[in-house]
């Protein structure tokens, strides 16, 4: 069977959590995105940031909600999103950072993954010797190999 479209990358990933401002110190303080704009549906009950990395069509829009009620329906905070793997340039580096900084990271430190890239992933809830968690999302990050580091790299230049 041929299937008539590709999957090309990332587009958005949606991250829900009870507090919008501790999903900030993850991936807007530790990892660097940008908040972009924000969007509140009381239809939806969402208050949400939405960020972005990368450009053009690297760009990756990452969405941090929070429920206006949460006795309310859509719960989106409940639902906060099992993993996401995120490219990095040079993930020792990063480790030794964000590890400074009071990122927690899961058991397992830096090891090869399923696709054979050096990977590790940070813990989903932080503790009291590293308060920055994924607020229920474990996130992967991934070893960019070489080609991806030079279509980044060709993109920001």
């Amino acid at each position: 069977m041929t299937r008539p479209f590709k999957v090309l990358g990332i587009q958005q990933i949606a991250i829900g959590g009870p507090s919008k401002a501790k999903l900030r110190t993850l991936w807007v303080d530790m990892l660097g995105l940008e908040v972009s704009s924000t969007f509140v549906s009381e239809r939806e009950n969402v208050d949400e940031d939405i960020c972005a990395m990368g450009k053009g069509p690297f760009k990756v829009e990452v969405d941090l909600m929070q429920p206006l009620d949460p006795e309310k329906k859509p719960a989106v905070h409940t639902t906060p999103l099992n993993h996401v793997g995120l490219w990095i340039d040079d993930l020792p580096k990063a480790v030794e950072w964000l590890s400074a900084n009071g990122v927690r990271f899961a058991p397992g430190g830096i090891r090869k993954g399923a696709a054979g890239f050096d990977i590790t992933f940070l813990h989903p809830k932080g503790n009291e010797e590293f308060p920055i968690g994924g607020e229920g999302v474990l996130v992967e990050l991934v070893q960019a190999p070489p080609e991806v580091v030079e279509a980044f790299a060709k993109l920001a230049g």
